[in-house]
């Protein structure tokens, strides 16, 4: 099944994966260019290009948050 919306998918020990038709604003209510239709979000803070992943998640041995 399609859907005209967002999907947001987490992978367990990396990015947040983003896909579809959304926009992205930073803290400010500014746009973030983004002329992709999917994108991987840091989530391990870590990133040199945040908000996206550039996977250093990989090279820190980042583990997803516990409960």
């Amino acid at each position: 099944m399609e859907s005209d919306g967002a999907s947001i998918t987490v992978c367990p020990q990396g990015p947040l994966l983003v896909r579809g038709d959304f926009s992205l604003t930073d803290g400010t209510g500014a746009e973030i260019d983004n002329d992709r239709g999917t994108v991987a979000l840091c989530r391990c803070g870590r990133s040199a290009i945040k908000p996206f992943c550039d996977g250093t998640h990989k090279l820190i041995g980042f583990d997803r948050p516990k409960k």
